[in-house]
């Protein structure tokens, strides 16, 4: 479920909550949450929701939120342009599917949605989500069971199903996503989209060329703590959060 509330002046509570969105069905899972929030330049929320690991089929289908990313006005209730709105059987709310579990998502500075996503035992991805369109799972995938063996038709293209613009295998397990849009680093830095590590423990940073990924650069290979979030701050520096049993807030400073 997603809420909105409003920060106390004095900043030690939060007032007037209320939840504007909540997935259907409910599932008893502890895994694939997903639940990235990304607000768009009209004030709308992007929220990116896993396929609860047991329900993976369901991402393929419209009757459910499980496997999408769904797109809600700042106050409740589906965007009035989402592709879905006004289809029978299908949930107004629902942007794309076909996803698996989404743990990082960002704007572009073009203003357009990018996601990372897990893949199973393999095939964690980069899309940028569009309207109404179908990323795939668990029909195609670049990864395999745990322990071995095809999932879905064991293809990794399929007509009318959307290709990642990046994978990784083996996993590297992707949480947190953000774009460089300042001049803190440098021009080279400018631009690239960093996403953090959870299984190997370091920040990606993915050089962008138009709507390709076309080389990546493993940096702070020796943090040892995995990558949770990755954010720009107001004042131009990188922030990382890190999810370890003496878990780090961290401030990336350019080199000189």
């Amino acid at each position: 479920a997603m809420a909105s509330a409003q920060l106390s002046p004095d900043a030690t509570r939060l007032n007037d909550v209320k939840v504007i969105f909540s997935q259907q069905p409910k599932v008893s899972s502890r895994s694939h949450f997903g639940c990235r929030i990304v607000q768009a330049g009209d004030g709308s929320l992007f929220l990116t929701l896993g396929d609860r690991y047991s329900r993976m089929n369901d991402a393929q289908t419209l009757d459910n939120h499980h496997g999408k990313v769904v797109r809600v006005k700042a106050t409740g209730g589906a965007h009035p342009d989402n592709p879905f709105v006004g289809r029978a059987g299908a949930l107004p709310e629902i942007w794309s599917f076909g996803h698996r579990n989404v743990q990082g998502a960002a704007l572009a500075p073009d203003g357009r949605l990018w996601t990372s996503e897990h893949g199973p035992q393999g095939g964690d991805e980069i899309n940028r989500p569009e309207a109404g369109k179908n990323y795939g799972w668990p029909v195609i995938t670049f990864g395999e069971n745990y322990g071995g063996g095809t999932i879905g038709d064991g293809i990794t293209s399929k007509p009318g199903l959307e290709q990642p613009l990046h994978q990784w295998t083996p996993s590297m397990a992707p949480s947190g996503l953000t774009f460089v849009t300042s001049d803190r680093y440098g021009p080279a830095w400018k631009g690239s989209l960093l996403a953090g590590s959870l299984k190997f423990r370091y920040l990606s940073r993915l050089v962008i060329e138009g709507d390709r990924v076309v080389r990546e650069e493993k940096l702070l290979p020796n943090l040892n703590q995995r990558v949770r979030d990755v954010r720009q701050g107001p004042d131009g520096f990188i922030y990382l959060l890190t999810d370890d049993r003496n878990g780090q807030l961290l401030r990336l400073l350019p080199g000189r």
